[in-house]
């Protein structure tokens, strides 16, 4: 280990701090990914678990969905069956739509309950002008596209230095550091997508306890279930933070090396 720290040292021109705190966030990187990996199954788990619940109001995600939206004068947004990879249970402002996974759709269970309620909540937010959501909203795309964006400025960067301007990488680093940008403004927006989230839950569990739709154990199985997905999107948040620090440390890298290689 420390021959290869050494010979990257002294071919490429990067310091041996920034060497062993790439080491190091590589390493916290695949710490959190094995532990995310832990509570993925340990949510899948107990999401199948609670499906196979049945729940005392003996009504499917659909019906649920559908009675809370008519219940509070959205009967314009739509309830719709999806598929488990692409959207998952989810809402849509834009598309004006409450998304609800096949395996909850029609089923009477505990789960179908707790998705229903928890994703028509996020369309009572969007209603009521929560801030946090309206925010969440207009910046939906910069959330999702723009961590994909670094990689792809980066490589526009390299060919007009290598092809265009022939340059020592003074595109490459103006192009990395501005997809930086874009991965800390995404960053930035999950927080809001969390605040969202938590509020629509605290929401849902009220919602199902002043209409009556779920006693008070089924109500504490739904918790369990909010809280799992909690703590899955704040370990892809810590994720998301150790990546962009190691995009910050090849971009050092990456201008040490360049300064090295214009002073040979």
């Amino acid at each position: 280990m420390e021959e290869l720290m050494g010979s990257m040292v002294a071919e490429f021109g990067v310091s041996e701090g920034i060497v062993v705190a790439m080491g190091l966030v590589c390493g916290l990187i695949v710490i959190a990914s094995i532990f995310a990996l832990f509570v993925s199954i340990y949510l899948g788990i107990s999401y199948m678990k609670y499906n196979r619940r049945q729940n005392s109001c003996g009504m499917t995600g659909e019906e649920i969905a559908r009675n809370i939206l008519d219940h509070h004068g959205l009967s314009h947004i739509k309830v719709s069956k999806t598929g488990s990879i692409m959207f998952g249970n989810s809402y849509s402002h834009y598309f004006k739509k409450v998304r609800l996974r096949r395996l909850t759709w029609k089923k009477t269970s505990v789960t179908s309950l707790a998705m229903a309620a928890q994703k028509s909540s996020l369309a009572l937010l969007d209603q009521e002008g929560d801030p946090d959501m309206t925010k969440r909203v207009k910046l939906t795309p910069v959330i999702y596209f723009g961590p994909l964006a670094f990689v792809p400025m980066v490589i526009i960067g390299l060919l007009l230095d290598l092809y265009f301007f022939h340059s020592d990488g003074k595109f490459t680093l103006i192009l990395s550091i501005l997809g930086l940008l874009f991965y800390v403004l995404s960053f930035v927006m999950s927080i809001l997508v969390l605040n969202t989230e938590v509020k629509a839950q605290k929401r849902a569990l009220e919602l199902m306890k002043a209409d009556q739709l779920a006693t008070d154990e089924e109500l504490k199985m739904c918790q369990k279930l909010f809280k799992l997905y909690n703590i899955e999107y704040i370990n892809d948040m810590i994720i998301a933070l150790l990546e962009l620090i190691y995009r910050v440390l090849q971009i050092i890298s990456y201008a040490q090396s360049s300064s090295s290689s214009s002073s040979k």
